[in-house]
């Protein structure tokens, strides 16, 4: 199904990898036409709880766009390349299923900008991070000027993109970047388990847990009476009654999504 991506189904994960191991598995317009047909699966599948984003190979997650396809774009068509871009990336973090990223290796520019889009990251500790598009005469165009603010910082966002700097996985663990480092052995499986603990909770609780938190970032959002609405919405689902009457007789909630 497809050429640039390949995708398994485990235990309800749905594990996405980018496959281009020769190419440091760099964003072409071809891995991201298919990395979309795998959102929307993950959207669609009922057998789907969560997802996982990762690289081919040891050495790169996404080690970034396909310059080569940058030489012939007019700024027209540059535009175009980065709506569809954040078109994409913004499924990825309005999933209403938890979506994490297993970042090994390099994860930069386009790279870092899919795994920022993601819900949670893991990093392996030879996992390297940055927004190098200064040094190509670009800025990151995917998202990456908005979501490293909000994950760093506005000063460590602008000290990365003004230097093009890269950092390791424990200097983005400290700045926030990364939710946890392990060791590339453990990587996939320390993601998974992660990932796990979310499919025995209430689905409509935690899809609305994401869009409250989305809601924060959103400027003509206020995310307060956001998450009064969302919360009261709880109220309608049969969720909730199952949920309180688990806790009320000490046993495990079987959720529904209902």
């Amino acid at each position: 199904m497809y050429n640039t991506i390949t995708t398994e189904l485990r235990d309800g994960i749905l594990e996405i990898t980018i496959n281009r191991p020769d190419k440091m598995n760099a964003l072409n317009q071809e891995v991201m036409k298919e990395l979309a047909l795998a959102i929307d699966e993950v959207y669609k599948n009922k057998e789907v709880k969560s997802a996982l984003i990762t690289g081919a190979g040891p050495k790169a997650f996404v080690a970034g766009a396909d310059i080569s396809e940058f030489l012939t774009l007019s700024p027209d068509q540059g535009g175009e390349l980065a709506k569809r871009g954040h078109v994409i990336f913004k499924r990825i973090e309005d999933s209403h299923k938890p979506i994490a990223a297993a970042v090994n290796g390099f994860a930069l520019g386009g790279g870092c900008e899919l795994a920022m889009a993601c819900h949670i990251r893991v990093a392996s500790d030879n996992a390297k991070f940055g927004q190098p598009e200064v040094n190509l005469g670009l800025i990151p165009g995917y998202g990456g000027t908005q979501r490293l603010v909000q994950l760093a910082g506005k000063g460590k966002a602008l000290e990365l993109m003004l230097t093009g700097d890269m950092i390791g996985a424990e200097d983005a663990h400290r700045i926030g970047l990364v939710n946890h480092v392990t060791s590339q052995e453990e990587l996939l499986e320390k993601t998974r388990g992660i990932l796990r603990k979310t499919h025995d909770k209430a689905p409509i609780a935690l899809a609305k847990v994401i869009r409250c938190v989305n809601n924060f970032f959103v400027y003509d959002v206020d995310g307060f009476e956001a998450e009064v609405s969302e919360f009261a919405g709880c109220f309608a689902t049969k969720d909730l009654a199952e949920g309180a009457a688990a806790f009320l007789e000490k046993r495990k909630a079987n959720f529904k999504g209902e």
